[in-house]
């Protein structure tokens, strides 16, 4: 029988999701609730809340979610960002890990539950973790931000979207939000970010990145969130994680050297740093399946 491949814009997950919508602090936010499609037998799997980075939704995360098909998964969009409206107050890590909280308690999601972060998730996961300690069960870290981009010795790609950010900053608000959104620049970061050298798969990101990387509310939510983004760091948080934590870091992501997320792993009192070869900061593209594998064997681990 010949095998047929998915074309790069069919939708990549199979599994069907409820779709909540909640107005906490007087804001609503939308969420994707998967439930798990695969039962086992005397099993009570946990809950995990999944927390996308920075300019992107929910949709970067659905082939993690596809492949975890064991457990229930919900995913927001952040606010101000995919579908969800944006804060009144400024879009930085606080506010993010409050808004992480109140989820978790309007979902009525008990404290088994895991929360995964991604990238600039992940500083937010962990800042909410650090904050309510008892309110969760483990805590996963995917692409962890090992440092602020735009701290000593930044690299040239965090300077030059440093000044991209400010330029589109200091223009006025139409001509800002043109430079914000022109697919040229979206392609370059998309070209910057992805590793794989399969075809198919490198046309998926181009295509998911042109989809959903300018779907913000606003600049103003924009240049907040991206302040944050490149200033903080999970390791503000690391000393007060007192709970396992999972670290699935890249050999090739520009954003965070191996060398620096050992150094994380080490500033974190119960954390497991596991590195997939071969790719950079879109793990969540790129290797899903193998991402899987670790959280299910960290998750299956009896806890300490």
């Amino acid at each position: 029988m010949a095998r047929t491949t998915r074309p790069a814009t069919a939708p990549i997950t199979r599994r069907k999701a409820l779709t909540h919508r909640l107005v906490l602090g007087g804001r609503s936010a939308q969420y994707w609730d998967f439930m798990p499609t695969v039962v086992r037998q005397g099993e009570k799997s946990p809950t995990l809340f999944f927390v996308h980075g920075f300019r992107g939704d929910h949709h970067g995360l659905l082939r993690l979610a596809e492949e975890l098909p064991q457990y229930r998964i919900i995913i927001a969009d952040l606010p101000g960002f995919g579908a969800s409206e944006p804060f009144d107050g400024t879009h930085d890590v606080d506010a993010y890990a409050r808004f992480v909280r109140q989820s978790l308690d309007a979902l009525t999601l008990d404290p088994r539950c895991v929360v995964l972060g991604h990238s600039y998730g992940s500083v937010i996961a962990a800042a909410f973790a650090a904050s309510n300690p008892q309110r969760i069960d483990r805590l996963i870290l995917v692409n962890p931000i090992c440092e602020p981009a735009l701290g000593r010795g930044a690299s040239p790609a965090a300077r030059l979207a440093r000044a991209y950010y400010k330029s589109a900053e200091r223009l006025p608000e139409r001509f800002g939000m043109l430079l914000l959104t022109n697919p040229v620049v979206v392609r370059v970061m998309s070209v910057f970010m992805a590793k794989t050298r399969e075809p198919v798969l490198r046309r998926y990101i181009h295509d998911q990145h042109a989809r959903y990387f300018s779907s913000f509310a606003n600049r103003g939510v924009l240049l907040e969130a991206f302040h944050s983004s490149s200033t903080g760091s999970v390791r503000e948080s690391a000393a007060g994680l007192h709970l396992p934590v999972l670290l699935v870091a890249a050999e090739r992501d520009d954003i965070g050297s191996v060398d620096c997320q050992r150094k994380l792993a080490a500033a974190i009192p119960s954390a497991r740093l596991e590195v997939l070869p071969d790719t950079g900061h879109l793990v969540h593209y790129e290797k899903p399946a193998e991402a899987a594998s670790l959280i299910t064997d960290f998750l299956s681990a009896r806890r300490p």
